[in-house]
């Protein structure tokens, strides 16, 4: 089976790649655009995710996404606000995008959560990487954690 890429935005991306980067089956991580920090590009922080879904299912990476962060809020997590730090999933295909609406009316339907799930389940567009020093810029800092 060939890799596939998932995409993920859940508030401030080096934790959001830490997070995903332990996970057994995810080949790389990458942190996409820089310029997004000043919330006027309409981008979001997001994490890129190359994984074997022989080892991996979709459906765990969108388990641990909805657990790293609270996909309630609209465009803030934790001490992180403005629209680039919005609960969002960039679909690579339909059958992701409709594994992610699924996933959503499954927790909104379970009661998991108070309020309604704001997160937003788009079609994938050009990934922006951004610059080397951002990516896996916990580790190389040797930090085990942001505040996701």
């Amino acid at each position: 089976m060939a890799m596939q890429k998932a995409t993920f935005g859940a508030g401030c991306f080096w934790g959001v790649e830490t997070r995903f980067g332990e996970l057994s089956g995810v080949i790389e991580t990458a942190v996409g655009y820089e310029e997004v920090c000043t919330d006027r590009t309409g981008h979001a922080e997001v994490v890129e995710v190359t994984f074997d879904p022989s080892r991996l299912p979709y459906e765990t990476l969108l388990d641990t996404f909805f657990a790293m962060h609270d996909p309630t809020q609209v465009n803030r997590q934790g001490p992180d606000w403005g629209s680039q730090y919005r609960s969002v999933i960039f679909t690579h295909n339909n059958e992701q995008f409709a594994q992610a609406r699924a996933k959503i009316a499954e927790l909104n339907a379970s009661g998991s959560y108070r309020k309604p799930i704001a997160t937003q389940v788009v079609p994938a567009t050009t990934f922006w990487k951004a610059e080397e020093y951002h990516q896996k810029y916990l580790e190389k800092r040797g930090m085990v954690s942001c505040h996701i």
